[in-house]
This record gives structure tokens, sequence and C-alpha cells, in this order.
């Protein structure tokens, strides 16, 4: 990999303001940039003055200038060969939007408080994914920082941020960005995200960025004009897919891997989650995410503290999560979508779409419970092929579960919660299964007291015609789930505001019962030895008709928790021994003794427990 400082980076010294002239040994900015295909180009500051210089070619496409008595807060562009002016790809902040030019970012103005924070051990890890859009009124870094003591009363340990880099406009889900570098403008620009990360530091919490690999958005693209960034040798259903493979794909790489060290070193974030990395094509002997995860682990050492990295991908390869050493990528953990399919299925009924692969009842949860992945190599009519491969000699620690999230909320047709589906009781059945096994649970944003807002998919484009394409898109997506009904339009402002969350809605007697109980159950995950620690040694899964048992053994204690899958009052043969409650969903539950010692656990229709053995 090439590792070069791309973009504007300025030089310790004195600046010398407009009209004062440059001088040798004065302070001003390196820029650098990777332009390959063109001959020349020149480097055209904007503000505080208007000036143009030619840039010096570097090698293999890298050409470079400094300018004294240039610094933080000037403006410039690029002018590349055929007299196209165009925005750094490296740019550090877009005040103006996608379409204006970069301006220069000190990344030492920033006084950073949180020196001693040094992460938490990757098990501990209880994530929280948020919008910074939707998650407050405001929608900003700085509104943001308010509600982390919430975050912290709740039990939360590490903070999930939807992806940030610069998007088109004021409102996206983040997947369209177009400047890896450049935190969005309307948040808060960079300053404000370090403020939000320091924060979060102080209040000890661990802080992962979502990051977007697999493409970049259609509004404010540029990268092309640079150079051969992309490849029609793939596709990916969000565009063009990035050059990983092909000629001049070493300097791609390096784009994009230096842009995974600029968030954890600059930024001082903990983990990186990497969006879709089945997008990401690469057929080099050294997959991109691999080499990806090694200069992490290197960063990692200089920084003396460990750094993660997860990974989405909807083909269950365990590749990703296996160890170098065994031919794997080396990754951390893996969102494992598996989990939630089962769960929701069984909650819901539902059999639409990708839901049809999950119809055998409880089986398929009490399989991700055991191996991680359901489907490992079986086939899948939704696919119409084999799908996955096996997952069962990871550990459980590298599987993130959830009830919800992003996808599985804002990629239905009203971007409907289940809250909006389904009743307290089958909310909190939903709550006790997420922190049943020893995986990293991820709660999606308002889930912990049954947030009755949407979270709809939402953008600001500029251009009419791209805007129409966006629905057209929904539209085409929907047909595969056979949804009736109007596709809410992701243009409209609307649609963005009502997806903003209602926190005050955990006051009220339903929701506060829910929140107590997400309370209770990341309380006792934290306390009870067995919950705390994330193995399969001592775990023990059973279903008694529709009942799952998940009983977790360490040696300060067991744990068994029940539950109640069906629509009916069932009873479960609890194992040898006494057991008394930690908690329950209803409180309807009763425990039968008989003289046997086998006592029977009686539940209320979608009823949990949690019980810990006394004896």
């Amino acid at each position: 990999m090439v590792k070069l400082p791309l973009g504007a980076i300025p030089r310790k010294g004195r600046v010398f303001p407009k009209g004062k002239g440059f001088f040798p040994n004065a302070g001003g900015t390196d820029f650098l940039v990777w332009a390959p295909l063109s001959r020349e180009v020149f480097l055209k500051i904007v503000h505080p003055l208007e000036l143009t210089v030619p840039m010096e070619r570097k090698g293999r496409g890298y050409f470079g200038a400094f300018v004294p008595g240039i610094g933080a807060g000037a403006r410039y562009l690029y002018l590349l060969e055929g007299g196209k002016e165009r925005p750094d790809p490296a740019s550090r902040f877009q005040p103006g939007g996608v379409h204006g030019p970069s301006e220069i970012v000190d990344p030492g103005s920033y006084k950073w408080r949180d020196k001693d924070w040094k992460n938490i051990p990757f098990q501990e890890y209880i994530i929280y994914e948020l919008h910074i859009g939707t998650f407050t009124p405001e929608g900003t870094f700085a509104a943001a920082i308010g509600r982390l003591p919430y975050l912290k009363e709740l039990g939360i340990t590490a903070v999930e941020i939807m992806p940030v880099a610069q998007f088109p406009g004021s409102r996206n889900w983040g997947y369209d960005g177009v400047y890896p570098y450049a935190a969005q403008n309307s948040y808060d620009g960079p300053e404000g995200l370090k403020r939000l990360v320091d924060a979060c530091h102080a209040q000890g919490l661990a802080v992962i960025l979502d990051v977007v690999y697999n493409h970049l958005g259609p509004e404010g693209n540029y990268l092309a004009d640079f150079g051969p960034c992309f490849t029609g040798r793939y596709r990916t259903p969000w565009g063009d897919a990035i050059n990983y493979d092909g000629p001049y794909s070493d300097d791609v790489r390096g784009f994009f891997i230096g842009n995974a060290l600029y968030w954890l070193r600059e930024f001082h974030f903990d983990a990186l989650r990497l969006d879709a990395v089945h997008g990401i094509h690469d057929e080099s002997p050294k997959h991109f995410a691999e080499e990806l995860k090694e200069e992490v682990l290197a960063l990692s050492a200089q920084m003396g503290k460990p750094l993660y990295v997860f990974a989405e991908s909807d083909r269950n390869d365990a590749r990703l999560i296996r160890p170098f050493a065994l031919g794997g990528c080396g990754i951390d953990a893996h969102w494992n979508d598996d989990f939630h399919h089962a769960l929701h299925v069984l909650l819901t009924g539902e059999r639409h779409g990708y839901y049809m692969d999950f119809s055998t009842g409880p089986e398929d949860l009490l399989k991700s419970f055991r191996e991680g992945f359901v489907y490992t190599g079986q086939y899948s009519e939704y696919r119409k092929k084999s799908h996955g491969s096996p997952s069962a000699d990871r550990p459980p620690e590298q599987f993130v579960v959830f009830t919800q999230n992003h996808d599985q909320v804002g990629n239905r047709l009203y971007g409907d919660r289940p809250s909006g589906r389904l009743g307290p009781e089958k909310l909190k059945l939903a709550a006790a299964a997420l922190f049943a096994g020893p995986f990293i649970p991820l709660l999606f944003m308002g889930e912990e007291y049954g947030e009755k807002a949407p979270f709809m998919y939402f953008v600001s484009h500029s251009d009419p015609a791209l805007v129409e394409a966006v629905r057209e898109g929904r539209k085409k997506e929907f047909s595969a789930f056979r949804w009736e009904g109007e596709v809410p339009d992701a243009q409209s402002e609307g649609t963005f505001k009502s997806s903003k969350l209602n926190p005050d809605l955990r006051l009220e007697p339903i929701h506060s019962g829910i929140f107590d109980f997400y309370r209770k159950l990341i309380a006792l995950r934290k306390e009870i030895p067995a919950l705390r620690t994330l193995t399969r040694d001592g775990m023990v899964v059973s279903l008694q008709k529709k009942v799952i048992i998940v009983i977790r053994s360490h040696d300060r204690g067991q744990v068994l928790i029940a539950l109640n899958f069906s629509g009916e009052q069932s009873d479960a043969v609890l194992p040898y021994g006494k057991w008394a409650p930690l908690a329950g969903s209803l409180d309807l539950f009763e425990i039968v003794e008989n003289k046997k010692n086998n006592n029977i656990l009686k539940l209320a229709p979608h009823e949990a427990v949690l019980l810990r053995k006394t004896g």
C-alpha cells in the first residue's frame, strides 16, 4: 500500500494574512493529490485570496505543492486537465457542500482531553447504533453530546455512529457520502465530531464509526475525474464498484485504507464498522479487508490501545473473521443478519423477501445461538442457491446480534419499527433473546423504550433526475417484498423529520416498562459472570415445544434464560436444582416445585424469564 499524506496538510509556523506577502520560512500548507491521468494539475486558492499554483509531479501520478502563508480556513480547488475544477478527493471539510471548494483543517487545533482513554475490552461492547441527523431534534454532533449521559445510564458501553462522510444536502443516511475524509458540514464538521468522540470517552463510552468502502454516492462524486478509481469489471447495487484489484489499484487501496487510519488516529475512534463488505470486489491475493485490518493492527500498536474492525456482509463468509493464520481476513466481528431474521420471523410471522428462508420456527434461532450463522452452506430458497459457510468454529464474541438496525427498519416500505407491529410483551421477549446468547449485542436508537417514530430512507439531492431515479429505485426494491402501498418520498423533508426520535416516550407507562427491562438486562449482563463471559463453553441450548431454553454456565454460577415464543401459556421442565428469579419480562411466571427437584417453569404467552441457580 502506498502511504502518502493526501490532501491539504498545514505546516506549523506563522501564517501571514492577505496583503502581507509570502515568506520562504513561513507557515503554509502542503497539498498532495493523486491524478495519474492528468499531465498537469494546478492548485487554485479561492479564499482568503485568489491564487493559482502549478503542482509538481511526484511520480506514480501524484502532484504536490507547498504554499507558504496559507493555513487553516483557506479554501481551494484543483484544476485538472481539460479545465475541470474539482474539490479535493481527500478534503477534510466541505463547508459549502459536495460541489463547493475544500477547506484546509489544522489537525492539531483541537485539544483532546482523553489522554487516559485506552478503549474497553472487545467483549464488553454493548453497542448503540445512532444516526446523527435523527437522534436529536437539532441533528448535530453537539446535540448528540447532550444525550450521552442518558446512554450511560442505560448501560451502553459503545456508540456506533452511522456514516458522517460528506454527503449531498443536509439529510441522508450517510451511505451516499462522496468525500470519505470530510465530516458532514451540516452536522458541525470535523471539530464538532472530535468534540463528540472526546465527550463519549469522558463518559466511558467507546465510539465506532460506520465507514463505506464499497461505493461512493452519485451526487458530488468526482473521484473518477482524478483517476481510475472505479472499475467496470464488477457492479454493486449502489453504482460503480471501486477499483481494488485492477491497474492503479495500489493507490486506490491506499486512499481508502489511509482513510480508515485517519478516522482512528486523528479522530480517536475506537473501532470501525465496514459497510457491506460483499460489495467490495477484490480478487487480489490479499483482500482489501485483510490489508486494512493489518494496517489497523499496526496503528493499534503505535497508539498503545486496542482498535477493532467490524464488518457487515450478506454472504455469511466466516473467512472474514478467521485469523490470518487460518487464511482469514482477521476482522474482529461480523454483523449477524441471520440472528435478526430468525427472531423476526418468530415474532411477526412475516415470510416475504429474504424472510422466506427462515420458516422452520424456533430451530433457526437455536442454530444461531449454537453456531452464529443459520445459513452455513445449505440451499436458500430466496437466493436460489447454496448460501453461507460453517461458523461454529468461530467464538461467539465475533458475532454482533440485534433485534433491529438501520437496514432492517429503514429498508421496510414505511420504515416501521417492531414497536409499530408488536406489543410490549413481544418487544421484551426480543430483548431477552438479544441478551441471552454470548454475542455482542447492538441496539438501534430508540428500541430500548419502543420508539414509535419510523426510520425511513431519506435524501436531499439537488439533481431532479437523480431524485426521480431514487424514487423509482425504491419502488423496484419493494416489489421483491410484495408490500402494497405508496413508497414514501425519500426527498421529502417531511420523511426525514418524521424519523426523528421522541425520547420522552420512555416516560409513558408502557414504554417505561420496556425501558426498565432493557436496563435490567444490560445490568445483569455486566454483573453476572455467566452472562458477561462470552463463550459457548458451558452453554446448553434446547427446545421444549416453542420455549427456547438457554443455559449459560460459569465457575461462579449458572443462569437460565427461558424464551416462550408461543402465544399460549407454556410449561418448561427446569434442570435439576433450585432456581431463583433474576428478571421477568411480564412477571407472570411461576416455578412449581416437585419432589424430584425437577421443577416446572410456567410461562405466560410470549414471556421471557431469567433464573439463577441457587442450589
